[in-house]
Formats: structure tokens, sequence, C-alpha cells
């Protein structure tokens, strides 16, 4: 199981800190693409770093909606949503071959990222959109109790995926992420904690009601926009290695 963080969303005069200390912890950094977050020195910044310590990168794109973060879903036609999707892949991967970097995978963010989970006429779409663009890319979704639908789905386009789990979100009972907005949404440290033991002792994440979740899970995502979160990666990371020793 790899450890994954959302990067390079600093933009402008608005910058996010931590980048430099957060890197060398993680696996695989998801490159924001300048529509919900990023800007072209960012992004550049972010994938020198992803270089010096030899992290694999993959494109992060969004909703084309930086005043709200990419958190706001918006109405969009297939033909707009697959070619905002492969733009910003293109970005990154442009990006990315200039400091002699490949592209290993994309994750969508935020509110695209939940419309895609949800939604079976968005994950076509965005599943299109990645088979479809020159590199061969796997998708990184949520791994929820319908794995194994969505692998079908993929299949239909020769699509790998990535299933991924959330370190310091909450889970719902049906294997959702718990709106942030509500109730258990984020975990705070210990119980980040606790959910690395229970994924790699038993393969299991346990909802906000107990409920025990098993799904296959290749990476790890932890957000790392503050210095109490770099704090919790470290953390996070030691444990992980404890596990693979």
């Amino acid at each position: 199981m790899k450890l994954n963080c959302d990067l390079a969303e600093s933009f402008g005069s608005w910058k996010i800190e931590g980048e430099e200390q957060v890197m060398p912890l993680i696996d695989q950094a998801n490159i924001a693409c300048g529509f919900h977050a990023g800007d072209p020195v960012t992004m550049s910044k972010t994938l020198a770093l992803a270089k010096q310590h030899q992290v694999s990168v993959g494109a992060h794109p969004g909703y084309p909606d930086l005043n709200g973060f990419g958190r706001r879903s918006m109405a969009m036609s297939e033909l707009e949503l697959k070619t905002c999707v492969q733009y910003q892949i293109a970005a990154v991967a442009g990006m990315a071959s200039i400091q002699g970097l490949t592209l290993s995978y994309v994750k969508p963010h935020g509110a695209l990222y939940n419309d895609m989970m949800r939604d079976d006429k968005v994950r076509a779409t965005i599943m299109q959109a990645v088979a479809d663009y020159p590199l061969a890319l796997p998708l990184m979704l949520q791994a929820t109790e319908q794995h194994q639908q969505h692998q079908a789905e993929a299949d239909q386009y020769d699509l790998p995926l990535l299933f991924e789990a959330f370190a310091d979100r909450g889970y719902t009972n049906q294997g959702l992420l718990v709106p942030r907005n509500q109730a258990g949404a984020m975990l705070n440290g210990e119980q980040m904690l606790e959910r690395v033991k229970s994924l790699c002792e038993q393969g299991v994440i346990y909802s906000v009601d107990g409920a025990a979740l098993t799904y296959p899970v290749d990476s790890l995502c932890v957000h790392g926009d503050n210095a109490e979160s770099v704090a919790h990666i470290q953390e996070i990371q030691s444990l992980m290695r404890c596990y693979e020793n």
C-alpha cells in the first residue's frame, strides 16, 4: 500500500506551506492542474521536488472552480468534461516531461472525485477521458463495495484502476466519505493512526459507526496542507514502514 498526497495547490500569492517536508514521506504526489488550484510556477516547483525525492506524480484534475477550490459540482456536457480532464492531464504531463518525469496516474479532485464515485455518467466520461489520453494512465478512485463493478466498467476501456482509501476522512456505513459539513468528516491524529493500523493489520476500514469495511486498497491518501498535517504524515509513514518490515 502506497501513500499519496494532494500537492501543488498554491496559487499566485496564496501559498500552502509544507511541501518540502511532505514530499520525502510519500510515494505518490497528486499534482493540481491549475483549474481548482495551482499555477505553472507552483506545478514546476512541486514536480522538481517529486523528482528530487523519486516520488511518482499523478495529474489531479478538478472542475474549473478556483473560487470554490474545486469543491462545488458543475453541470458540464460529456464533451466539456472529457476535454476539461484531458486538458489538465496534458498540462501536468507536459510540465513533467520538461523535468524528465513521466506521469503515472490520474486522480480527480474534490467535487469531481465525489461526482465520479456517485454518478455513473460522470464516472464513464472520466474513464473515457483517461483511456483516450495517449499515455497509458491508471485512474485512481475510492475503494468501495462497488469496486468489482468499477473494475468491470474500467475493463471496457482497457483502463487500469488504482483503489484508494483515506487516512484522514470519516466513512459512512456504505463506504462513502462523510461530507465535510457533517460531524465525523475529518479524523484527528490518533484516529488516523488507528485507521492505518486497521488497514495494515486487518485490511479493514471502520466507519464512523464502527462498521467493518473490507476493500482492496492500493494507495492511502492523507492531506498535507498545514503544519499539523505534516506531523501526522510523518507518523503515518513511520507506522506503514513498520508493517512493511
